[in-house]
């Protein structure tokens, strides 16, 4: 199944929406942890952004389920960008296993 980097673009403008809905947000991630379409997410240290690690099997399903996040809903998310990325060495290899010829 393909992977995906999606990066998220805050601003300071919604920083205090952000830590309001943060505990959503999580719980939403945690959901797609459990189920195995999120493997990995975090913030960046600077406050500029997260990144998140998905697997779909489309990007047109990926940014369907991106529009329900909590953050997203309230419009706390200025910038999305997805790229499908294919790992080659590393803790996700094992999941791209099907994609990469070395």
């Amino acid at each position: 199944m393909p992977i995906f980097a999606v990066h998220y673009r805050y601003s300071e403008a919604t920083g205090q929406g952000r830590d309001r809905h943060r505990p959503e947000h999580r719980a939403w991630l945690a959901d797609l942890l459990g189920s195995g379409t999120l493997l990995s997410s975090g913030p960046y240290p600077d406050g500029s952004g997260a990144l998140l690690i998905f697997q779909a099997e489309r990007a047109t399903q990926l940014a369907d389920l991106l529009t329900e996040d909590p953050f997203a809903e309230q419009g706390l998310i200025d910038e999305v960008r997805t790229v499908e990325w294919t790992p080659v060495l590393g803790a996700f290899t094992s999941r791209a296993a099907d994609t990469v010829h070395n």
